[in-house]
């Protein structure tokens, strides 16, 4: 004969710190890709690219009614920017955001890689904006990316990586992604 075990001890305790730190972790993140459009920002005033980010794909799950409700993100499965330069180029990056002092390959998913690869293929330019906090900031091409154990050894970089790939800062601080690609 077997015990069921009550509904209340099937749910694991969430560590208070973690969540924390998660907590932290995603607002660090949302403020490296507001520092990223108001670069993008600038390139649009001067006229040299039009590039929006992609808003994450949610589900509405409950009508509160007057044009509110509840919603669920989705699994995230597009890149976060597209757009063109200047010219015609079709332009797609991927932004990732860290704390830590390295970042992982798998950061990106196999599904936002394939339309990476897949629009490279195409010829656009494709890339990744690393943020190792808000002041080391590096655009890698995604070629290097795909590659990364044939580029540094391994499935992760380091700033010390990727010290040919820094992104210089703008006047007002914004990081001047672009210049490299018109």
């Amino acid at each position: 004969m077997s015990m069921k075990q009550p509904a209340y001890q099937k749910t694991p305790t969430k560590d208070p710190q973690k969540q924390y730190q998660g907590t932290v972790n995603k607002q660090m993140g949302r403020s490296f890709e507001r520092y990223i459009d108001e670069a993008l920002a600038y390139y649009a005033q001067r006229g040299d690219a039009m590039i929006m980010k992609t808003p994450e794909p949610m589900r509405p799950t409950k009508d509160l009614g007057g044009g509110r409700f509840v919603a669920h993100h989705e699994k995230k499965a597009q890149t976060d920017y597209k757009g063109v330069l200047k010219g015609g180029r079709a332009i797609i990056f991927e932004a990732k955001y860290t704390n830590s002092d390295r970042m992982e390959q798998d950061r990106v998913t196999p599904e936002q890689a394939a339309t990476l690869n897949k629009c490279a293929a195409m010829g656009a330019e494709c890339f990744v904006v690393v943020g190792f906090g808000l002041q080391d900031i590096f655009k890698i091409p995604w070629g290097e990316w795909r590659e990364m154990k044939a580029h540094w050894g391994r499935k992760y970089v380091t700033p010390a990586d990727l010290d040919r790939h820094r992104v210089q800062s703008g006047r007002q601080g914004q990081p001047l992604i672009l210049e490299d690609a018109r």
